[in-house]
């Protein structure tokens, strides 16, 4: 199996998933405090059998870049440019509204801790050209953390 770790970094949080190239599946998706994404990406590191990962450009990039000094040859820098925004678009497209909630406005369903986590998909699959599900087993609450 050939997995990527993607990551939206940021300030406070970080938004990161590990997806299954071959299955072109998210098995984990997770925003966290971003104090702790050396530790977590070391922990999936270990656990996982990774072959990239790819960071965005963005809101404090260099400050996490450093904090992954460790992945070194295997730390892919790309473009992040508008993918919060479009993250928005990529929720619906994931999570469809169904029955009687469609005539509430969209804004009503999303959850802006999501973001990250689709955000890190959305580089991701910018730096793949290919689009991704969700994997059957991937629990989503943890994207609340």
């Amino acid at each position: 199996m050939l997995k990527f770790i993607s990551i939206d970094p940021g300030k406070f949080k970080c938004g990161v998933v590990l997806v299954d190239i071959n299955k072109k599946q998210v098995e984990q998706a997770i925003v966290l405090n971003t104090e702790f994404l050396a530790e977590y990406i070391k922990t999936l590191l270990r656990v996982e059998c990774v072959s990239k990962v790819i960071i965005g450009n963005g809101t404090t990039s260099k400050e996490n870049i450093q904090k992954l000094e460790f992945v070194k040859k295997d730390l892919i820098i790309f473009e992040e440019k508008n993918t919060t925004f479009r993250s928005k678009k990529r929720y619906f497209e994931l999570f469809p509204i169904t029955g009687l909630k469609k005539l509430l406005p969209k804004d009503f369903f999303i959850m802006n801790k999501n973001l990250d986590a689709l955000s890190a998909l959305i580089i991701l699959e910018d730096y793949l050209h290919d689009k991704f599900t969700l994997s059957k087993n991937i629990n989503t609450k943890t994207w609340l953390k």
